[in-house]
């Protein structure tokens, strides 16, 4: 075994489960107290002041410089008597991550004398450096202003001794060069076109508002192994790497008891998002063995998404204290299951109704039937922009296989929902219904809460599913930022429910009663989108032929399904509903395209590096060993019997060698590949190439490694193996 990797080994051995002291109350007495939630505004706050915070998230007003000044003074104090020294905007740029810099709170007075200080100036507004950030061609890397400006929606918070205020990122001229600023241009289009379909049944629902309840799956890898693969520090997955023996095939994992060592890293993560009020509430083991999954209690979007990603930042620092590093990865290691970030979502309203949640009278259930119809129409019609929303390099290895949904999307409603909408389509005539008719449709849809007791199952290769009370949207990846797929989501929904409005808002003018108009435009809508719904094996070859003449695309290539931002569809939704300008949404497909680039030049970079001075050095080696080992029978047995005893051991020798030689000749061969592909000037264009000229090379590549590991002596192997990475207690 290379000295490297037994060093690794030795240092696992040694991992032992640290010792975590929860704190002696209760959840209740320190959630959030790293948090500016209301508990802490009422003692540092007056009662007016907390007044305006609530006007402005409620209602939208804006805050004044007044108050602003009294807020931040208030939150210095309360961040002075938690040990905090500096602040920072947080925000999240177009890196899939989060950013800050930090500032002390040290100022001096008019009389030169240090003092501590933080404004409402600075609480409001910041500028900082946005030059090395992506932008998409929006800013050159000489300009460097862009501003951060407060969400005072997603309350302040304590991380070590930092304030950190949750913020806006947007560039000097204003395009938005972040997730959260679409993110809430969304949310706010969303809740203006759902209210008003609301109208119909209700006039006392005044405002909609998206929930949001992610699933995040990961692995953990012992950080001694992590470190001996270079390929895993570099690019979050292994580029080679036989399947183990025995890897998820007995489902043992899934559900199973928690490794002693990964228990003590769950609960410092889960006291330490109590305090940051993250509402944990599930972990589990996942299917592939070193998987699991964290999970909240649903909350409003925008904040929902803060958390997530606060909590991803959490789990890295953490995972190095208790010696293991946090894969997000979407696919790290083949064979296995890849990690989702399921995105759970739904629409709630003021008055405490759920608007994916049947209802309890007809007219409850007709309003549940009305947003459960133009989602799935919804899909429908965005089938290729909800896909782009989660192509990426990382996600598009994890797609279609070992149970996360193909990239073909589809809703599934389940058997029962999915005949009563075939009911509810035949049901209504095209002409006034009659008293007859209009009975046995409320009969039916009064029926709803009952018919979908037993309507829970899921559909695991759906990418969208309902489940009940929601749609679960499996296809996003593990280490996407959740704001990608809901800004798309949220946007496209909020342009069917314009468009459903509009079409029955024209059949009242004309004099259809407002229940008829809503009754034909959903039959309409049912009869144009039921091609979506699919309740089968998303992996069958059926599913993709019958997918094919219903029309459904598939797109597998990560700069071809980019490209449907710009189709005429996705522009209508996304200009239409004001969440970017022509030149924001541009410049949004060319960051995409340039992180796909970046990420593919980094493997096959990193694979040719670990294929050359380590995987070929080993090979070599074990050569060596083989052909002394014949050397030495030669002079021992007859010449008959030499050949005899020798014959496939110099098979295996020709076989090594020829396998040393195809990899030396592909890593040239890719390492031209992408010479050729960097001399593009559109980033566009260098995508494309990436993905049909590099990428391929990566599983050639791989496959030559992979047989080699089978066959050469396990004590010359210089990296850990799939065994060793996959099962460290």
């Amino acid at each position: 075994m290379s000295k490297f990797r037994f060093m690794a080994l030795q240092e696992v051995a040694s991992h032992k489960p640290l010792e975590v002291t929860a704190p002696s109350e209760d959840i209740s007495n320190y959630y959030g107290c790293h948090v500016f939630n209301r508990k802490n505004m009422q003692r540092y706050l007056s009662e007016q002041t907390i007044e305006a915070i609530d006007k402005a998230i409620n209602e939208g007003s804006s805050i004044s410089l007044e108050e602003a000044s009294l807020i931040a003074n208030g939150m210095k104090s309360w961040a002075k008597d938690n040990g905090v020294t500096h602040y920072t905007h947080w925000f999240q740029p177009l890196t899939d991550g989060t950013a800050e810099k930090h500032d002390s709170f040290i100022d001096f007075s008019k009389e030169g004398q240090v003092i501590e200080r933080f404004s409402g100036k600075v609480l409001v507004q910041q500028e900082p450096d946005a030059s090395s950030f992506p932008s998409g061609g929006l800013r050159n890397t000489f300009e460097a202003r862009g501003y951060t400006a407060w969400d005072i929606s997603s309350p302040a918070f304590i991380v070590d001794d930092t304030l950190c205020i949750p913020t806006i990122f947007i560039s000097y001229t204003g395009e938005a060069l972040d997730y959260k600023t679409p993110l809430l241009k969304s949310l706010a289009a969303v809740d203006r076109a759902a209210t008003e379909v609301c109208g119909y049944f209700d006039k006392n629902i005044t405002k909609v508002t998206a929930q949001l309840g992610w699933e995040q799956e990961y692995f953990l890898v012992d950080s001694a192994l992590y470190k001996a693969r270079p390929d895993l520090c570099l690019t979050g997955r292994t580029l080679m790497g036989h399947s183990s023996a025995k890897e998820q095939q007995l489902d043992d994992h899934y559900f199973g008891s928690i490794p002693s060592r990964v228990t003590a890293f769950m609960k410092d993560l889960e006291i330490e998002g109590f305090k940051l009020g993250i509402p944990i509430k599930t972990r589990h083991n996942e299917v592939a063995p070193n998987q699991f999954e964290l999970a909240p209690i649903y909350e409003e979007c925008n904040l929902a998404n803060d958390h997530n990603q606060l909590i991803m930042d959490l789990m890295k620092r953490l995972a190095i204290k208790h010696n293991f590093n946090v894969l997000f990865h979407e696919k790290p290691f083949q064979s296995v299951n890849g990690s989702g970030k399921h995105n759970n979502w739904s629409l709630t309203t003021n008055t405490g109704i759920n608007l994916f949640a049947p209802g309890k009278n007809p007219r409850g259930n007709m309003l549940f039937l009305t947003f459960i119809i133009n989602a799935m129409v919804m899909v429908y019609k965005n089938q290729d922009l909800i896909r782009a929303s989660i192509m990426t390099a990382t996600n598009n290895r994890r797609l279609g296989a070992n149970e996360a949904p193909p990239a073909i999307l589809s809703v599934f409603l389940g058997r029962n929902l999915t005949n009563m909408l075939d009911k509810l389509e035949k049901e209504v005539s095209n002409s006034k219904m009659t008293p007859e008719e209009k009975t046995a449709l409320k009969l039916g849809i009064g029926r709803i809460p009952e018919i979908l007791l037993d309507n829970t199952d899921r559909n695991r290769t759906s990418p969208f599913a309902f489940t009940g009370n929601r749609f679960e949207f499996r296809a996003a990846g593990s280490s996407a930022n959740c704001a990608a797929a809901m800004i798309v989501i949220n946007a496209a929904m909020a342009h069917q429910l314009g468009e459903f409005k509009r079409s029955v808002d024209a059949m009242i003018e004309q004099g259809t009663n407002k229940d008829e108009a809503i009754f034909k435009e959903l039959k309409r809508l049912i009869k144009s989108s039921k091609s979506i719904c699919f309740e089968g094996d998303g992996y069958s070859k059926q599913w993709e032929k019958e997918a094919e003449k219903r029309h459904l695309t598939n797109i597998n290539s990560v700069p071809e399904a980019l490209l449907k931002y710009e189709d005429t569809a996705a522009r209508e939704v996304l200009i239409g509903e004001k969440i970017f300008n022509s030149a924001e949404l541009s410049s949004r497909i060319d960051v995409e395209m340039e992180k796909y680039v970046k990420k593919i030049q980094i493997e096959a970079r990193v694979l040719g590096d670990l294929t050359i001075n380590h995987i070929i050095p080993a090979a070599v080696s074990y050569q060596n060993v083989l052909l002394d080992n014949v050397v030495k029978m030669q002079s021992v047995f007859s010449e008959e019997q030499f050949e005899q005893l020798t014959c496939k051991r110099k098979e295996l020798i020709v076989e090594i060698q020829q396998r040393i030689d195809r990899l030396k000749v592909l890593v040239e061969e890719m390492t031209e590949a992408r010479r050729q592909s960097n001399a593009l000037t559109s980033i566009r264009e260098k995508a494309k190439s990436y993905s049909r000229n590099v990428d391929p090379y990566l599983d050639t590549i791989r496959e030559h490694i992979d047989t080699l590991e089978m066959n050469i002596d396990n004590e010359i192997w210089p990296l850990p193996k799939y065994r060793e990475l996959l099962f460290t207690k």
